[in-house]
């Protein structure tokens, strides 16, 4: 049996930043959701000095895919070498690297490669890849330079933050409150209108109305990763005007006898709007206390109803 083509694409961008810098920026791929556009979750699953494995889930042509990577850090080379280890289909094996080289100017040339195979070496599936492979390159290269360059700005309009209830009751109810989203309208004050799919087993698109405090509403649409039942991680792909990534986890874990639940938002505040929904004499730092109210106000109103609904099965 012939072995199907390997295809091989290279995109590159020139970065105003030490190599060093943009090495950091790729090896660390926790914060990746909230730098690279495609990106909805990654994390680290396991680390032995120079290999590394991730998880990923990122957007391609508009679906959600998950994968997890081996790779390998070559920081004295700058150089990032990745291959995943399971493929899904319409790819049958990806791999590639990132190479930082430092130019004369100062600044840094990043190339981005990528070899891939289709499956079945179907022409449909190779032009499936090309299209997704170009426009996410695009995207993270395009974003990388900006984090990269925009360093001490984004770390003043990054935002975290952490609220955490007790609850009386079963982990496994806290989490079925928070994970069917769909019933949301009919038990959260705040929710006007909610459209969830869940094509793939634990991976959600979750389409929102939420109503603010002047009693208008703004609609976001999500992508959500559901681990039952301990944590629902998500990114939204619509965002309010106020922020340019918001990305957010609710957590759920046993503490003895009870339950504790714990949402955390992560967000990059936009810093273009804010005077026209602020008021001219507002900045980053009331947009910052802006939206950590609001946010924090609807997911500590979310987990107030989830804790009454396990307490209320607690006690039957």
């Amino acid at each position: 049996m012939t072995e199907p083509e390997t295809h091989r694409t290279e995109h590159r961008i020139i970065v105003a930043a030490a190599p060093e810098a943009v090495f950091g920026l790729i090896e660390n791929v926790a914060d990746w959701p909230v730098i690279f556009p495609p990106t909805v979750h990654a994390e680290q699953a396991e680390r032995n000095g120079d290999t590394q494995r991730i998880r990923i889930w990122a957007t391609a042509n508009g679906e959600v895919k998950g994968w997890v990577s081996r790779r390998e850090l070559d920081r004295a080379g700058l150089r990032i070498r990745f291959r995943q280890e399971v493929s899904r289909s319409p790819v049958a094996a990806m791999g590639g690297e990132w190479v930082m080289e430092p130019r004369p100017e100062g600044d840094t040339l990043v190339r981005l490669l990528h070899e891939y195979r289709a499956v079945a070496d179907d022409p449909a599936h190779v032009e499936w890849i090309r299209q997704a492979v170009d426009r996410n390159s695009d995207k993270e290269l395009a974003a990388l330079r900006d984090a990269a360059e925009q360093r001490e700005l984004r770390a003043e309009l990054l935002l975290s933050f952490s609220d955490t209830i007790p609850v009386d009751g079963a982990a496994k109810d806290v989490y079925d409150f928070v994970d069917r989203a769909d019933r949301w309208p009919d038990r959260l004050p705040h929710v006007a209108r909610v459209e969830l799919t869940e094509d793939v087993p634990q991976q959600q698109i979750l389409e929102m109305d939420t109503r603010t405090a002047d009693g208008s509403t703004h609609t976001t649409r999500s992508v959500r990763i559901c681990f039952p039942y301990e944590r629902i991680v998500y990114k939204q792909l619509l965002t309010p005007a106020l922020m340019t990534a918001h990305t957010g986890e609710w957590t759920i874990r046993e503490d003895g006898a009870r339950t504790l639940i714990t949402s955390t938002h992560t967000v990059v505040i936009n810093p273009e709007p804010i005077t026209r929904i602020l008021g001219a004499h507002a900045g980053v730092a009331e947009a910052r206390a802006f939206v950590r109210e609001a946010l924090g106000r609807n997911s500590t109103t979310t987990m107030l109803h989830a804790k009454k609904y396990a307490e209320d099965i607690a006690r039957g």
